[in-house]
């Protein structure tokens, strides 16, 4: 493979391919068109995107194989993303309900602010939500699954147990419920969020300079998945990392984390799906 396209892929995969998906999803909600089925069509072809160029250019080379994961990564992210696509379309019209003197989401800004401000509720909701769920017991135990891939590829991103992700996204989802947040937005950003998490967590070799301190990719987020669990309290932010450099939990490094760095110390935590959906509720 020539330089060339080696140094694009490294520095303009990520602003092409989600910031075209992100922009793209933005027009459809100044237009009025109906998120479904446009945006998540349109974060499909971005995750296809990333799924081929880690064919082309991978981060670790042994990352490409199967690690007895793929069927179960599969199954996660299908059940993952279908609650994601529920929430988006049904939970998210609560928001809709709220009678208008009880509504108090500032629909009167422009667009763009509108979601910016449920950027960021969410953000913190899931940064504060993922770093509990390392500190309390049984949080952990339902975060695990999400922590027990050896390897890290474009499927890890919806590998959760979806009571976990339910946790995770609930206490944002429901100040912008009680606010009476437009369900449009709620949507739009979930949408664009789901391409971001296929590259925080992709094999692809690619970068994003400073800006790495700033998002969330997969610079930084792989040393949250380090084996070592007394290392991985780092880098919690979903997608924005402005939490965790408030709040001291930033790390990053010139160093890589090795190929066989990250996972669970516990190397017989069960690598099939229905074994990681109970896993959490076995006695300890």
């Amino acid at each position: 493979m020539g330089n060339s396209l080696r140094f694009m892929i490294r520095w303009l995969s990520y602003p092409a391919i989600f910031g075209g998906a992100a922009a793209w999803m933005i027009w459809l909600l100044y237009t009025g068109i109906p998120y479904w089925p446009s945006t998540p069509i349109i974060a499909a072809l971005g995750i296809l995107l990333v799924a081929l160029l880690e064919r082309v250019q991978p981060f670790r080379g042994d990352w490409l194989e199967d690690h007895q994961d793929t069927l179960t990564d599969i199954i996660h992210m299908v059940v993952n993303l279908s609650v994601i696509q529920f929430t988006a379309t049904v939970l998210a019209r609560l928001g809709d309900w709220v009678s208008a003197e009880f509504r108090v989401f500032p629909t009167d800004l422009p667009l763009w602010a509108q979601l910016v401000i449920v950027a960021a509720v969410l953000d913190l909701s899931l940064y504060a939500m993922h770093r509990f769920s390392h500190q309390v017991p049984w949080l952990w135990r339902l975060h695990e699954p999400h922590h027990s891939a050896e390897r890290l590829y474009w499927m890890n991103g919806e590998r959760r147990h979806p009571l976990h992700a339910a946790i995770m996204a609930g206490p944002g989802l429901l100040v912008l419920f009680s606010m009476g947040t437009p369900s449009a937005l709620v949507a739009t950003w979930f949408g664009i969020l789901t391409v971001h998490l296929a590259f925080q967590h992709s094999n692809l070799d690619y970068s994003l300079g400073w800006l790495r301190r700033v998002i969330g990719v997969a610079e930084t987020h792989r040393w949250h998945h380090k084996r070592d669990f007394e290392d991985a309290q780092v880098n919690f932010g979903e997608f924005l990392l402005v939490w965790d450099q408030l709040l001291g939990t930033f790390y990053d490094s010139a160093s890589k984390p090795g190929s066989a760095e990250v996972g669970l110390r516990d190397r017989n935590y069960p690598t099939g799906y229905v074994g990681q959906l109970v896993e959490p509720f076995r006695s300890q």
